[in-house]
């Protein structure tokens, strides 16, 4: 979210702020507002003191302070992961907390989203203020708890607009849930032989998610070189940049 406009200070309290007041400085968004899309963006826009809201089925959800071990460490982690794999990939984007314009009624800023290039069958673009549109190929969420709208509504709603690969990484339970979209339903992804992780859409992603949860990036991007040396990951680099010379 741009978060460009400036707000202007008025000596009168919120509440007893006339109508032609909000006209000019919308109210912020606050959770549990139910709200169109476009008017959540002018609130949101006209109050950049807030640094994360999301809009999920009409419903703002405004997120609370970052805990450091249970959320921004993870999250670095994650960044780290993907951000290996797309420096070896051709043709994949990685994005941390974009703003993706869902539909009408939903936009949220998912932890971190991989894309793949629409020249090799990309589902999502940019569009001309420079969020996201359609669905990513995967999206990543940093959940406190199974409690959390991350296995709730975010998951609802990215199985109905069709995001092939969803994890969420619940922090204070110590597990991850791989979901893979089959026939419009999402099921967890079973780990191979070794217990690692291997992503269906994106060849060579492979994730040793006990490693992740115990805070041991050593260990995760071994696994991931393992993945990026792998043979479906090299005809997959070679397919991609057919692709997108031709």
């Amino acid at each position: 979210m741009s978060h460009s406009a400036i707000p202007i200070s008025l000596p009168i309290k919120e509440k007893d702020r006339p109508a032609e007041v909000w006209a000019i400085q919308p109210p912020p968004p606050e959770s549990g507002d139910h709200l169109s899309r476009v008017e959540f963006e002018r609130r949101y826009d006209a109050h950049p003191e807030i640094k994360k809201a999301e809009l999920i089925e009409g419903v703002v959800y405004v997120a609370s302070p970052v805990r450091f071990s249970q959320h921004s460490a993870p999250h670095s982690d994650v960044m780290g992961w993907l951000s290996v794999y797309r420096a070896a990939t051709p043709g994949v984007v990685v994005g941390d907390n974009g703003t993706w314009r869902v539909d009408e009624t939903n936009e949220v800023q998912p932890d971190a989203m991989m894309r793949l290039d629409p020249a090799l069958g990309g589902r999502s673009w940019l569009d001309e203020m420079d969020y996201v549109n359609g669905a990513p190929e995967l999206v990543v969420e940093i959940a406190a708890s199974s409690a959390s709208i991350d296995l709730h509504e975010k998951l609802r709603l990215y199985e109905r607009v069709g995001v092939p690969e969803y994890i969420v990484v619940r922090t204070y339970e110590r597990e991850l849930d791989w979901f893979i979209l089959r026939e419009g339903v999402y099921q967890k992804l079973a780990p191979d032989t070794t217990g690692v992780l291997r992503s269906e859409i994106f060849p060579g992603l492979w994730l040793d998610s006990q490693a992740l949860l115990a805070g041991d990036l050593a260990t995760v991007l071994k696994v991931l070189e393992k993945g990026l040396a792998s043979a479906e990951h090299a005809e997959f680099v070679k397919r991609n940049r057919v692709a997108l010379d031709a």
